[in-house]
């Protein structure tokens, strides 16, 4: 780090914690419910419905979810969103503690969790930039994902799959209390006043939000592409935990320490991905994670063997990551602090919208042609959205800078 370069304040350092904690909680959470799933039904297109409903409230709510998100206090949102999730989660673990959860009851949980979740998530997204200087935005959001995939892919899900071998209520109590923290750790970061005195109607300022992302061509594009990235990737994972438990013979155990090698090449994407771009430009790394993603998808589906499948989904990490961060920070950089919120959530509708309809289609695909079916047919349709996409991410490349840090004005004067 270069000795002019701007620190990283002591707030940052507290919603880093708390990302920390909360994504081990979640880890163990994501490890434990397919698990519990399987136990509930073996019909895969009953295990993609619980998949589908955590998803579901991205295309339904997030909308609305931005629009608060730019009219209340961020943190207050944040910390509140965690507690209410410490409590279903607590319910859930009561529940499946004495056997009462049923696939409705499961799905139905995970949909009021990922309805906090579109909250929490736009508000964590929007307060980086209120937190730490401009310069040092790729380095953030780099840590940012760095500890969440630690705790979210590496950490978590070997721990939830253990404790759920010793009780099936373990995991959903460690997340309980994950959620719990966290919202402490939230609520003592400082309040900032990003918000105006006087507020437009709910439906003027989501359609603010809708304008000013159909607007900006290059944003527009990736949110269009994220969208068909995230159908194809959730027609693939719906149903891994049946890939894995019965074409693979893995046992539960097996499966989480599967989850952790994608985390393997997370973290380190978390890492390096502020010197990636640095070398080669935020757009090069984008096309360089959307065309290895692809091909990786294929192989996923052609895996001999765990050892093979964990290779690949740690290749599978590293891109994911490395396209996250790029793609969260040039949002960070381009959109006014005023809107991000709003233009935030348009995005991740536009981007995690489809998201439910993809596990859907996943366990239609593994019941009709089998559970290895599905990774290659949503590494080709990756393949397909990458090329159609290709024009627009050229052209963009074209005014990366010496540097390689696509400024702000750059992303306006070539998109608007």
């Amino acid at each position: 780090m270069k000795p002019d370069t701007p620190r990283l304040p002591a707030p940052y350092w507290r919603l880093w914690w708390a990302a920390g904690i909360n994504s081990i909680g979640d880890g163990a959470f994501a490890a434990a419910v397919p698990l519990l799933a399987v136990t509930i039904t073996r019909d895969p297109r009953l295990v993609s419905v619980v998949s589908a409903a955590a998803y579901l409230p991205w295309l339904l709510l997030s909308l609305p979810a931005g629009a608060l998100v730019d009219r209340h206090d961020r943190v207050t949102l944040m910390w509140r969103s965690q507690a209410i999730q410490a409590l279903i989660v607590t319910v859930i673990a009561v529940l499946a503690a004495v056997g009462r959860l049923d696939v409705t009851a499961l799905a139905l949980m995970a949909f009021t969790l990922g309805a906090c979740e579109t909250v929490f998530a736009n508000a964590a997204q929007a307060i980086v930039p209120d937190v730490v200087a401009r310069p040092v935005l790729h380095r953030a959001n780099g840590y940012q994902q760095t500890i969440t995939t630690i705790g979210h892919q590496f950490l978590g899900p070997p721990i939830g799959s253990l404790l759920f071998a010793v009780a099936v209520a373990l995991p959903f109590g460690v997340d309980a209390g994950s959620f719990a923290l966290s919202a402490a750790l939230l609520a003592t970061l400082p309040r900032r006043a990003h918000r105006p005195a006087t507020h437009p109607p709910m439906r003027s300022a989501i359609a603010d939000g809708l304008r000013w992302l159909a607007g900006h061509r290059l944003l527009r594009t990736l949110a269009i592409l994220l969208g068909v990235n995230t159908f194809c990737g959730q027609l693939g994972n719906a149903t891994l935990v049946l890939l894995a438990t019965q074409t693979l013979n893995l046992d539960a155990r097996g499966y989480g320490l599967l989850l952790a090698c994608a985390a393997i090449g997370s973290v380190l994407g978390g890492l390096v991905s502020a010197r990636v771009v640095g070398r080669i430009g935020a757009l090069p790394a984008l096309l360089t994670a959307l065309a290895t993603n692809a091909v990786v998808f294929v192989g996923i589906g052609l895996s001999p063997n765990a050892i093979v499948l964990g290779a690949l989904l740690s290749v599978n990490g590293f891109v994911i990551t490395l396209w996250n961060i790029v793609t969260v920070t040039l949002r960070q950089q381009v959109v006014p602090s005023a809107l991000l919120g709003r233009v935030n959530s348009v995005y991740k509708m536009v981007g995690w919208g489809l998201i439910p309809l993809g596990a859907l289609a996943g366990g239609l695909v593994a019941y009709s042609f089998g559970l290895r079916a599905p990774y290659p047919v949503a590494g080709v349709l990756r393949g397909i959205a990458l090329l159609a996409a290709l024009p627009v991410l050229l052209r963009a490349a074209l005014w990366r800078l010496p540097s390689g840090r696509l400024e702000a004005g750059d992303a306006v004067k070539i998109d608007r």
